[in-house]
């Protein structure tokens, strides 16, 4: 009875004690303006010791107490954000871009330091340690937005894994590197000197996308950085389809450029066949992907693998997937694998990790050898390269990768590029190589254009159905005095490589449709684009052409080839000079219109005329009817975000 009575005492005793009830608080960081998963970000709950980081996903779990109001975020690079906890045992967070904090840090060890406090200069700080620790260039390249860290000399042993000893490292704000190819923009040109204009086709579109990236981060974009064709064949149009047994329509529209009513705005669609994706030939694909050390960062390898995974959900039993990677040398990561095999492909995806420096030419030898090796005779046989474009290591320049590319284009094996991230990003490289390689070229800043390029436009951006596309226009001198071509400035070509079979031009995939643009200067209009010269002394100068009574404009010729064949086809229609009003043009041809003025503002092109951002954003609202991915509207938002940012460049500037 004692005994019952002192467990009863006990037991009442303990009644006054509460143990700390806790709850387990799962989510996920991310990248505001890219949605991508932001890892080794600190997670702390104010006022308690619980603390733990993201994970390589960007997700984390913390168990904090019941009575936790709060958790706070923290990132170098990023503005600190604390959310309140609510019922629910979940919570996101999105962490801001914060380039001004950048300037404000240096790093000691694993510590920080307000730069105020540091008397010495900062580019070397030392770091003592007592037992081997990571290398702490590997350990802070790409979690450190906006820094590079590379290592001073240590001791011997392998810097690569471990740093032994009193060592030091270096660390400076990352400089922006991009490089851009410098295209002069076409000029007017004179009917009575050439009245030949001719030019291949050009179906990439990384230029719009590279361009959005700029204006959504607050700043206008380089000139050199804009394509006009590129942002013109960025959209879809509402082109009518080949009805005969030929891959490719042409279809045109006349009447006058919004930014010179006195003068012909052009516009040459020409349209690819559709294949369903059901009776699509067999892939032979080699994915080739940059893990150096310049991709660490979270818009880099990880949207790459996340791209990467949305192809393969593409493929199917009789295509075949090989995985080539490349850093300080070129490695094969995954043999060639049926595409039915989605996990043990989206594995070797995973495994992939970035570190090194990037012998991206070792990495393309190594691609066209796999590609070579599993090559499907009537197939589709195409390397997918992924990267940054930061080559360092080997052949490198633009000039190397020409060269290479073109040596390996005998080999029937094209390749798509996709671009990713910003700061040292070599759009001029990539450009070169996709030019070159019988390639496409797509800038991926984000999951949705990811599925843009490789879930929507599959076909298109993998098969061709029409290769070596060329255009010749042939003008009328009595209509025409100049014309001028929007965009294509580095993919004109001689008159005589028209009929030249063995001169490369662009392909066109199934589905995808490219616009061209002219501006075309009426015989009769007085201005200064038409130009003059002074006589000729040797020869005669040619005379003025005489009136003709034909109506037409000019002849538009183009000329393709079948995919597995080497003899072109040609094709021509005649165009008369019957211009129609603007406003009764086509939702295309306007939407164009605009997008090309828009091009020709950022370019800041002598030949702008009477063009405005408003106007420019007036037309483009009128022609979005048909807009189901909603990337006409986007457009408009995107060039009154342009309008605002050149009209606080000017204020700025004056």
């Amino acid at each position: 009875m004692k005994k019952i009575l002192l467990m009863i005492l006990i037991l009442a005793g303990l009644t006054g004690f509460k143990q700390t009830a806790f709850r387990n608080i799962t989510g996920a960081v991310t990248e505001k303006n890219t949605g991508l998963p932001l890892p080794g970000v600190s997670v702390t709950a104010p006022g308690t010791q619980a603390a733990t980081q993201t994970d390589i996903n960007g997700r984390f779990t913390i168990s904090v107490p019941e009575s936790c109001k709060s958790l706070k975020f923290t990132f170098v690079g990023y503005k600190t954000l604390t959310l309140q906890l609510g019922k629910s045992d979940k919570l996101n967070a999105a962490l801001e871009f914060n380039a001004n904090q950048l300037n404000e840090v240096v790093i000691t060890g694993y510590n920080t330091q307000r730069k105020k406090d540091v008397t010495a200069a900062v580019s070397v700080v030392k770091m003592d340690y007592a037992a081997p620790q990571p290398n702490v260039a590997t350990a802070l390249q790409g979690r450190v937005s906006g820094i590079t860290v590379s290592n001073a000399p240590v001791p011997a042993g392998n810097a690569a894994i471990t740093l032994r000893g009193t060592s030091s490292f270096s660390i400076a704000p990352l400089v922006n590197d991009e490089s851009y190819k410098n295209n002069p923009e076409n000029g007017f040109t004179t009917v009575n000197a050439n009245p030949l204009s001719t030019f291949s086709v050009d179906v990439d579109a990384a230029s719009y996308a590279n361009i959005r990236r700029f204006i959504n981060n607050g700043q206008l974009p380089p000139p050199d950085a804009v394509r006009i064709e590129e942002m013109i064949n960025y959209f879809k149009y509402n082109l009518a389809g080949p009805s005969d047994n030929s891959p490719v329509a042409i279809h045109t529209e006349l009447s006058s450029a919004p930014w010179n009513a006195s003068h012909r705005l052009l516009r040459i669609g020409l349209k690819a066949k559709t294949i369903q994706q059901k009776k699509l030939p067999p892939s032979n694909l080699v994915f080739l992907i940059d893990v150096s050390g310049s991709m660490l960062e979270p818009n880099k390898l990880p949207l790459v693998k996340s791209s990467m995974k949305m192809l393969v959900d593409q493929l199917r039993a009789q295509d075949k997937v090989a995985i080539v990677t490349y850093a300080g040398n070129a490695g094969l990561a995954l043999a060639a694998t049926p595409g039915n095999k989605k996990e043990v492909i989206n594995d070797a995806i995973d495994n992939l990790e970035a570190g090194g420096s990037t012998a991206g030419g070792e990495g393309l030898k190594l691609a066209y050898k796999i590609a070579r090796e599993n090559f499907m005779t009537k197939g589709n046989n195409r390397i997918i390269l992924a990267t940054d474009g930061d080559f360092n290591v080997g052949p490198s320049s633009d000039g190397d990768m020409e060269q290479l590319i073109t040596k390996e284009r005998d080999s029937k094996v094209a390749i798509s590029i996709l671009g990713f991230g910003m700061g040292n990003y070599k759009d001029s490289k990539m450009e070169t190589m996709a030019d070159k390689g019988n390639g496409n070229y797509a800038y991926i800043d984000n999951l949705t254009e990811a599925h843009k390029a490789l879930v929507s436009e599959f076909g298109g951006t993998l098969f061709t159905v029409a290769k070596d596309v060329k255009i010749q226009i042939e003008f009328n001198p009595a209509k025409v005095q100049a014309y001028r071509l929007l965009g294509y400035e580095d993919r004109i070509l001689a008159k005589e490589d028209f009929n030249n079979d063995k001169k490369d031009a662009g392909d066109m995939g199934s589905g995808h449709t490219v616009t061209a643009l002219y501006e075309v200067v009426p015989v009769g209009v007085k201005d200064d684009y038409a130009g003059n010269v002074d006589p000729l002394k040797y020869q005669k100068t040619a005379p003025a052409p005489q009136s003709n009574s034909s109506d037409e404009m000019m002849t538009i010729k183009f000329r393709y080839k079948e995919p597995h064949s080497e003899k072109s086809l040609l094709k021509a229609v005649a165009i008369k000079d019957k211009p129609m009003a603007l406003s009764a043009t086509s939702d295309d041809f306007r939407f164009a219109a605009a997008v090309a003025e828009f091009g020709m503002l950022l370019r800041e092109s002598e030949f702008k005329q009477g063009a405005t951002f408003q106007q420019a954003i007036s037309l483009a609202k009128g022609a979005k009817e048909n807009d189901e991915d909603g990337y006409r509207s986007e457009f408009v938002r995107l060039a009154e975000s342009a309008k605002s940012l050149a009209k606080k460049e000017l204020a700025a500037n004056k």
